[in-house]
């Protein structure tokens, strides 16, 4: 075996003729978002995938890295394994959701970028598959890949609606407004049958707790009983993310999302509800979605009345994965994307450095915040956001009781 930090080859012996390897390109996997289970940054074995002359040149992304029936790993050492018959079968890889009993369900944040003090997430992972989704790096701590496994792999707490109870009643608790689906989309598609959401919505209600929601899916509008009665209150404010008007670059960015067109519709039906919305238009890629100003129109004539952005941002594992994402749809513009993408975070793929890292710096950024300003104003956005309503907690009611608190 040739340990060298090059090509890696397995022979049978030091003397014999270095095989000839051909890389597999990686393909786009229809209704999905990540090309591949890219190995997550705990992996103590790194698999590359190669023709081994039997596949005829063609191997499922998902495959083992060797090809067809033989898998070989090589380790941080340079150590090499190969095992038979442990491919995958040639099929589109399914969802599956894993269960969890979660200890505590309420996070808090220290950021000065976050506007809202607490999170709530009921999912880990998001079938939505978006590409660019920030919290991807954070399956590594679960042994996931940030790839394929985050949109395939869903972790649901399954215990979030007890748990919740438990800390909203806790002795103490001061209720500050409730970030509902911070990380990952509250309202993705396992959401429809397990309802863990719809859970947490009905103690939200019953303690009368203000919380804000950021959603992607048309299946908020399961809940507008819900989200009315609470808004009539100033308890709730949500926003749904709009990257981009085009269907077709939506599809490769956020397959399993909601079209633009429906969520436009989602918005509509929000406001027509009586619940206060507004529009994410996060994040913004350069060289990729290029349309704010239409964004920002549309939703206002659907009833819109709030906005913001981000650009994008490329933690860990993430900036590989976008690099393979642009690689299989747009392999003309990866060098012009991640050019202006390290442009605004001072030189690299991503700097975590709090006032910058949501909005980039340099002269792009000064250009994207005086686009998004003009148009704001232009179409009347942020004039009358009031605060959410803090002072109706019932503490007690968590267990469909009033409280002696």
């Amino acid at each position: 075996m040739d340990g060298d930090a090059g090509a890696r080859r397995v022979v049978a012996d030091a003397d014999a003729a270095q095989p000839l390897q051909i890389a597999i390109p990686v393909t786009a996997i229809k209704g999905r978002g990540a090309a591949s289970r890219l190995a997550h940054r705990f992996e103590s074995t790194l698999r590359e995938r190669f023709d081994d002359g039997w596949s005829g040149g063609q191997a499922h992304p998902t495959a083992p890295a060797a090809g067809i029936g033989v898998e070989a790993a090589v380790a941080a050492d340079g150590t090499c394994r190969i095992a038979e018959g442990m491919s995958e079968p040639d099929r589109p890889p399914q969802t599956e959701v894993i269960w969890e009993d979660a200890r505590s369900v309420l996070t808090r944040n220290d950021s000065p970028d976050l506007p809202l003090e607490v999170s709530l997430n009921p999912y880990r992972g998001c079938e939505h598959g978006c590409i660019y989704c920030y919290a991807r790096p954070t399956h590594s701590y679960l042994g996931f890949s940030p790839g394929l496994d985050f949109e395939t792999r869903i972790v649901a707490k399954r215990n979030v609606v007890a748990v919740l109870q438990n800390e909203l009643s806790a002795p103490g608790y001061e209720p500050v407004p409730i970030a509902l689906g911070s990380a990952t989309d509250a309202y993705q598609p396992v959401e429809r049958q397990l309802r863990l959401t719809r859970g947490v919505l009905e103690v939200l209600h019953a303690t009368r707790h203000p919380f804000g929601l950021v959603t992607k899916s048309s299946l908020v509008e399961r809940d507008l009983d819900v989200l009315a009665a609470m808004a009539r209150d100033r308890l709730v404010r949500v926003y749904v993310t709009i990257t981009t008007l085009d269907g077709e670059l939506a599809r490769k960015l956020e397959p399993r999302a909601a079209s633009p067109l429906r969520r436009l519709a989602t918005v509509r039906r929000l406001a027509e509800a009586g619940v206060p919305v507004g529009v994410s238009l996060a994040p913004q890629i350069p060289f990729v979605n290029e349309d704010m100003e239409q964004v920002m129109q549309a939703a206002w004539e659907a009833g819109a009345r709030s906005a913001f952005y981000v650009v994008l941002r490329l933690p860990w594992e993430l900036s590989p994965l976008f690099r393979e994402w642009l690689q299989v749809h747009y392999p003309d513009r990866v060098q012009r994307v991640m050019g202006r993408v390290r442009e605004l975070h001072g030189g690299r793929d991503y700097r975590a450095q709090f006032g910058d890292r949501m909005r980039g710096q340099g002269p792009w950024a000064d250009l994207l915040r005086s686009r998004f300003q003009v148009a704001a104003r232009r179409l009347g956005y942020n004039q009358d956001r009031e605060p959410l309503e803090r002072g109706l907690f019932r503490p007690g009611a968590a267990f469909g009781q009033e409280s002696l608190f």
